[in-house]
């Protein structure tokens, strides 16, 4: 079975987040290392695109979350706590997200997207250019780097691959060149664009 066969049984053929019925996609959560069915959910275009670009937020859309961030899969309820965490300066999703409980590993999944910050809180990583760096995103790599405490050596032109964020320091990121995950200084990678 395909994975969007998989979302659609698991989900009824509607959307996990707000049990829309049309276009349906699948919504990889980001930053994932797993994908497949427990790293992604079944959303409707209205979801993504609010997900995606936090300005478009309608916050009545939302109150659906009152029934999905009891769901049972990881990827539903992590991208509930995520939006609520968003909206939470208009009272109701404070009192939902009071309510709410996450797992270790599922709240430190969580708040890798940084939708619980407040702006003036947010590390912002920029690559060489200035391009702003997301969890998950690629970028390749615009000089030769050695890595401290091995014999390795980073190739310029290496692509690394959903890249990790370090909440504490703009300036570091963590992705694997080979077999190895390595911190690497924003200054000497260049973003990626994504594909179409």
């Amino acid at each position: 079975m395909s994975l969007q066969q998989d979302l659609e049984n698991r989900s009824g053929n509607k959307c996990e987040l707000c049990g829309e019925i049309h276009n349906l996609s699948i919504y990889e959560v980001k930053p994932t290392s797993t994908g497949g069915v427990d790293g992604s959910l079944l959303a409707c275009e209205t979801c993504v695109t609010q997900i995606e670009n936090p300005e478009t937020t309608e916050s009545n859309h939302w109150r659906c979350l009152n029934d999905s961030m009891w769901s049972e899969h990881r990827a539903v309820k992590v991208v509930a706590w995520r939006m609520l965490s968003r909206l939470r300066n208009e009272g109701w999703p404070q009192d939902l997200l009071d309510m709410m409980y996450l797992e270790d590993d599922d709240l430190r999944f969580a708040k890798e997207s940084g939708d619980h910050l407040d702006d003036s809180e947010k590390i912002i990583h920029r690559d060489a250019n200035g391009a702003i760096l997301q969890a998950g995103d690629s970028v390749v790599l615009i000089k030769d780097l050695k890595v401290k405490g091995s014999s390795l050596v980073a190739k310029q032109g290496t692509a690394v691959r959903r890249i990790s964020l370090d909440h504490e320091n703009a300036k570091y990121i963590e992705g694997k060149v080979g077999p190895t995950q390595i911190v690497i200084i924003t200054d000497f990678v260049k973003k990626m664009p994504e594909k179409e």
